[in-house]
């Protein structure tokens, strides 16, 4: 006996707590099963990059920090090292390495609110509150650098805003070992929780074609096999200096970008640890330049910069006609890049594994609509 279903649609979002801002995902299903999604971008949208033309260079830095806000340092930098790029400056080297640490800090902020959202939207409270507990630990630092703890705001172009305060790089050094001890406690706690498993192993998996046609990046193309990372890859900045692994897994699905983005925790702890030993202890943070004309003219060119942040390759590309305003921004937002992905891999899965699905692609909605 069969028995005649009719194809429903169901809207998760505008409002969806699981959506951790203001998206929609059209999902056609035959009973439990998926047949069609459509992801619905623009609720959001604020025109950043249309914003960009109307400021000078420098105006435009804040706006940054808005697009992936639980990554605001890498995005604060792609757009600065953009703009030096046209102008040709070198970055004094003490910048560079309070740019690197500051970076690798807002990365490990960014996996661990991942890590404690992501469990507890497929059902599990307690990793959530490590997660915060370990957060604070980062923010902590950050804000003591930046003066921020959120939207940081504080590279700049040329360099960075202002030095670290006196015993700031002991205090990281501190950090790292105490959350070298936590996020230890992260797999005992949750990587081989056999509920945790059900939940992600065969979930989601997206093949190594997949992620190369769509053009996705960061723990997702590398929970895929694809061994890119552009700080190894391409190196920026002075990444080149540091001896770090590139995470891979080869199974595609939802347990493999959780294992991924777990070991990248450790890897820039590792970063952070040999930046503080390399760190001259003294010397300029910002070009002579950079820190005295806020006016600045870039050549007429163009320059496009991309860097590795917490959800895959960022970029900027730039256009300057010569005048204190840049005449085109155009910005790469991995989030953006990423979720397209949606309609094709939600195809054939249960209703049951969307958010468990949609959760693991570590999507932030203020860089999806820029």
């Amino acid at each position: 006996m069969s028995i005649n279903t009719e194809e429903m649609i169901l809207n998760m979002g505008p409002q969806h707590p699981s959506t951790h801002g203001v998206f929609r995902l059209k999902l056609h299903v035959n009973g439990e099963t998926i047949t069609k999604a459509e992801p619905v971008m623009g609720y959001l949208h604020r025109g950043s990059e249309k914003l960009a033309e109307g400021f000078i260079y420098t105006q435009f830095i804040p706006y940054t920090d808005r697009l992936d806000y639980m990554n605001a340092m890498t995005n604060n930098y792609i757009y600065c090292a953009g703009v030096e790029k046209l102008l040709d400056w070198e970055i004094p080297e003490r910048a560079e390495y309070l740019r690197i640490i500051t970076m690798e800090l807002n990365r490990i902020a960014s996996h661990q609110l991942w890590w404690g959202t992501y469990l507890l939207d497929i059902g599990a409270l307690s990793p959530f509150l490590y997660a915060l507990r370990d957060r604070e630990t980062v923010l902590d630092r950050l804000n003591e650098i930046s003066g921020a703890r959120m939207t940081f705001n504080y590279m700049r172009i040329g360099g960075v805003k202002w030095d670290a305060p006196d015993g700031w790089i002991e205090k990281v050094k501190e950090s790292v070992k105490v959350l070298r001890e936590n996020i230890a406690e992260y797999d005992e706690l949750v990587t081989g929780n056999e509920i945790f498993q059900a939940r992600t192993m065969n979930v989601g998996t997206l093949t190594k074609e997949q992620v190369i046609n769509w053009g996705l990046s960061g723990p997702i193309a590398r929970g895929s096999g694809v061994d890119i990372d552009i700080r190894k890859t391409e190196p920026y900045s002075i990444y080149d200096r540091f001896d770090f692994e590139v995470p891979v897994e080869t199974k595609g699905d939802a347990y493999a970008r959780y294992k991924v983005r777990i070991a990248e925790l450790h890897q820039s702890l590792n970063i952070i640890e040999q930046a503080c030993e390399q760190i001259p202890a003294e010397g300029d943070i910002i070009h002579k330049k950079g820190a005295r004309i806020m006016m600045i003219k870039p050549p007429a060119a163009e320059a496009y910069t991309r860097a590795e942040a917490s959800k895959g390759e960022i970029g900027v590309y730039v256009v300057s006609n010569g005048k204190t305003k840049p005449y085109r921004v155009k910005l790469r937002r991995p989030s953006f890049v990423n979720v397209s992905i949606l309609q094709d891999m939600l195809v054939g899965e249960s209703i049951q594994n969307v958010v468990a699905i949609f959760g693991s692609l570590d999507v932030v909605l203020g860089e999806v609509d820029a």
